[in-house]
């Protein structure tokens, strides 16, 4: 039998803790009220305005049938508005109202601080290899997810999101 730490699975599991806790520590202290899912969004909508929640939802990687969750407490915030989409009725897009890119403004060197911290112990070569083996992990993996990432057609391509 395998020793935890010998273990993929829970080493990420471990890591998506002190990641969380990292986050929100910073974040908190900056005087900001956001969660990680809530920060995706917020960014992905800001680069990405006018998408719909499924999109988002592939965008971010998270499960569709709780991304309006997300959606909800962004508009309840303030940082988010829905309206009325174009192309389909049934479907809303989401813009960022300006409150929501003055957080994103805002909170920036909170969550720079918190990525800093995540990865304190290794040495810049060692941050760079780390995170070039875990976007070669999940790319592999990318389609064993709930919630696979998703790339954003754009004016009839499609461009990978980073």
């Amino acid at each position: 039998m395998k020793d935890n730490d010998d273990m993929p699975g829970h080493l990420a599991r471990r890591f998506q803790q002190i990641a969380v806790a990292v986050f929100h520590a910073e974040v908190d202290e900056a005087g900001y009220d956001l969660t990680p899912v809530q920060y995706a969004a917020l960014a992905a909508i800001s680069i990405n305005p006018g998408i719909d929640q499924v999109t988002l939802a592939g965008l971010i990687a998270y499960d569709r049938t709780t991304i309006t969750g997300v959606v909800d407490r962004l508009v309840q915030k303030g940082l988010l508005v829905r309206n009325a989409s174009t192309k389909d009725r049934r479907a809303r897009e989401l813009q960022i109202t300006g409150e929501g890119q003055k957080t994103l403004e805002g909170i920036a060197p909170a969550v720079e601080a918190a990525q800093q911290l995540m990865l304190r112990g290794l040495t810049a070569e060692e941050a760079e290899e780390l995170l070039r083996l875990l976007r070669k992990a999940i790319a592999a993996g990318n389609e064993l997810s709930r919630a696979p990432l998703r790339e954003v057609p754009e004016t009839g391509q499609s461009r990978p999101v980073k």
